[in-house]
């Protein structure tokens, strides 16, 4: 889905987010819901249109993002949105003051290994000061040779894989792109491990 007006470009894996919030959007009135990486913000959107207490974020170091941020509220009719710089990896006073979360959001934040252990990072700690709450994340498979696996152990996070089929997501105009290459995109909601490793 492409802005023109505003240059916003939002990627399948966060249309894909958003279907799975669409699908649980009776259980996310009162749910406070943290985005990450948000950059258009469709998923958080959607979550605060469905009556969730939204935040937005993206890297403190790409104003634009955070531009696009407060410009799909402003677009969406949500002017109270919150949009926070929050650096993957970086323990910031804005991180440490955030409002306890249920549920963390990011749709292809898993783009740059690179970044892998970072994203991990924030979302550990995130985690560790919300222990119940979830990180729901969609990602786009782009090499085999990639894999947070070991990552998440070393964090002590575990994973579970969400079909797509199961939130009516594996429809060909949800997940595709106009973009070229092969298209094949996850889901997974990651949280703490229990000490006895479940």
């Amino acid at each position: 889905v492409l802005d023109r007006r505003y240059g916003m470009y939002v990627w399948p894996c966060a249309v894909v987010l958003a279907q799975y919030l669409w699908a649980r959007r009776r259980s996310l009135p009162g749910k406070r819901v943290l985005e990450i990486g948000a950059g258009a913000s469709l998923p958080g959107v959607l979550a605060a249109k469905c009556g969730a207490e939204v935040t937005l974020s993206d890297s403190e170091e790409l104003p634009q993002c955070l531009r696009n941020c407060r410009r799909s509220c402003l677009m969406n009719d949500l002017p109270h949105v919150p949009v926070l710089g929050l650096t993957w990896g970086r323990v910031s006073p804005e991180l440490l003051s955030l409002a306890p979360v249920d549920i963390i959001l990011g749709s292809d934040v898993f783009f740059d290994p690179k970044d892998f252990e970072d994203i991990l990072t924030t979302v550990y700690f995130l985690l560790e000061k919300n222990p119940h709450a979830q990180f729901w994340t969609t990602y786009q498979v782009r090499s085999a040779d990639w894999s947070i696996e070991a990552l998440l152990c070393k964090w002590k996070l575990k994973n579970t894989h969400i079909p797509l089929h199961s939130f009516s997501a594996d429809k060909e105009h949800l997940a595709s792109s106009s973009l070229p290459g092969r298209h094949t995109i996850e889901m997974m909601i990651i949280s703490l491990a229990r000490s006895d490793g479940t």
